[in-house]
């Protein structure tokens, strides 16, 4: 899953990105609300965590402009504690939640986790389910008929991408473009490397080829 985080304090900044990489999300980072602006809505980005209180232009105004363009992305505001009038205008404005600083760190883990099953339909799963498989985001790994699979960060980042679209044709560009942060070199070949280390992983079948479209998570059982 493909994360923006526009937050303007630095150190605050650095720890988010270090502990939402280690949760395996690819992570874009924003100091400035004007660009926030412009990649937020250019970006294909799973979910966004915004703080209001940015240089350049105010965090509510970047969220304001981004509803008021269509852009529906799932947007995680940060803000002041205490500062309830900011929480307020944030949601009126169309954020999904608020968070208020400080926080501990694995509240924002959960509720980006609520977050993202809530834009899939899957509000009532506690955890990910589908194609007989039970992910556990918090260990990274996966168990099938109560036995544990153990996964590599980039099986699980990319099983779990499937899990949230269980049913949809997904090309190889569009999984790239969603398990990598604008940094990394996005190899397309790659992801039929970790789809076919999957499959010996977890049955053939969960993971179905649709020729010239892509892949296909059955969420059958298996």
């Amino acid at each position: 899953m493909r994360l923006l985080l526009v937050e303007d304090h630095v150190p605050l900044a650095d720890e988010l990105l270090a502990s939402l990489t280690r949760h395996g999300y690819a992570v874009d980072w924003l100091a400035d609300g004007r660009d926030a602006l412009y990649q937020g809505a250019s970006e294909p980005y799973d979910l966004i965590i915004l703080d209001l209180g940015l240089p350049g232009k105010p965090g509510l105004q970047v969220l304001q402009e981004w509803r008021a363009g269509g852009l529906q992305t799932p947007v995680l505001i940060l803000t002041a504690r205490g500062s309830w009038a900011e929480r307020i205008e944030g949601l009126k404005a169309g954020a999904d939640d608020y968070l208020s600083k400080p926080f501990h760190p694995e509240e924002l883990q959960l509720r980006i986790q609520a977050l993202l099953r809530r834009a899939h339909g899957l509000a009532n799963q506690p955890q990910l389910q589908a194609a007989g498989l039970l992910l556990d985001e918090s260990r990274q790994c996966v168990r099938r008929n109560g036995e544990e699979i153990d996964l590599t960060s980039a099986e699980f980042r990319l099983l779990r991408y499937f899990m949230l679209h269980a049913g949809q044709i997904l090309s190889k560009s569009h999984l790239a473009e969603h398990l990598y942060d604008g940094e990394t070199e996005r190899d397309s070949n790659v992801i039929e490397v970790y789809v076919n280390h999957l499959r010996r992983k977890i049955g053939r079948e969960a993971i179905e080829t649709r020729r010239g479209q892509g892949y296909r998570f059955s969420g059958e059982a298996v």
